[in-house]
């Protein structure tokens, strides 16, 4: 089957403003050894959004929206924002009349999530009353147990949360009414008096976004927890045990590790194989 389709189309939408990040290197690498292990010729392209308000046209077969820095609210309007929803609104016109084999599918990462959570009105995005960094467990609801792109994922499963915003509040009639479904929420905390956030959902049958990085690997996260910036951000908020304890866990293969071999990956097989499939059928 996958040798029918041989070259595949991969758009990246860098949102980190020229920002030195791990993201962008490890959604490249992901990409390239998944198309290396499945014999794809691989055409792969970045597109810097924030500053060179440069966005992909609709003849990728994939596409995935990076994390970012900075606050999801305070942009709205702006040059790129207009670009980036130009983009999407492109996409959306696509799939509505495509044959489902052209069907585009999206992967939105962090800020994108929040970004595309504010846009779509289906949940409160504000400030978190602390930052958020490290490795985190996220558990899954019924609608995440049977997402395939979570398939061969623990709940709850690992993943590297990184963030000052958050999407809370879901309005489940805005959800319903546009098929979208609340896939993973975060850990619960019963001594803080503070709603969970939402940490993915599927927004429709082509469109898929976590909160968390599913692209975060080892090497990235044990740099930015040496850096002095965010040690002394995770001992601030979390004691210096908890600190030792991260980075000892990035080398554990059942968390991040994991999550980091199985959500990305997963998505770009469900990709191709809806496609493979579609043209076969």
């Amino acid at each position: 089957m996958w040798s029918e389709k041989k070259q595949i189309r991969v758009a990246v939408l860098d949102l980190y403003e020229g920002q030195a990040n791990q993201g962008m290197r490890c959604i490249k690498e992901i990409v390239h050894n998944w198309a290396s292990d499945k014999g794809f010729d691989l055409i792969y392209e970045e597109f810097d959004v924030r500053q060179k308000l440069s966005v992909p046209d609709t003849s990728f077969d994939i596409y995935i929206s990076s994390g970012g820095p900075g606050s999801p609210l305070e942009t709205e309007g702006s040059a790129w924002e207009v670009a980036y929803f130009d983009w999407l609104e492109s996409i959306e016109t696509f799939n509505k009349t495509a044959v489902d084999s052209d069907k585009k599918n999206v992967f939105f990462i962090c800020h994108s999530f929040q970004l595309v959570c504010r846009h779509y009105g289906i949940g409160n995005v504000c400030k978190r009353k602390s930052t958020a960094f490290g490795v985190f467990p996220i558990h899954m609801l019924d609608s995440g147990t049977e997402e395939p792109v979570f398939d061969g994922l623990r709940d709850p499963f690992y993943s590297v949360d990184s963030r000052d915003y958050q999407v809370i509040e879901p309005d489940i009639r805005k959800l319903t009414a546009m098929g979208a479904s609340i896939l993973a929420i975060e850990k619960n905390r019963p001594h803080v008096p503070y709603e969970r956030a939402i940490m993915a959902i599927r927004f429709n049958d082509h469109f898929i976004g976590t909160q968390f990085h599913p692209e975060a690997d080892a090497v990235g996260m044990h740099m930015y927890l040496m850096r002095e910036d965010k040690k002394k951000t995770v001992i601030d908020n979390h004691g210096e045990a908890k600190w030792q304890s991260m980075v000892e866990q990035l080398q554990d293969p059942e968390k991040i590790l994991f999550t980091y071999h199985t959500i990305l990956p997963n998505f770009l097989n469900q990709s191709v194989q809806e496609a493979i499939f579609s043209q076969q059928g």
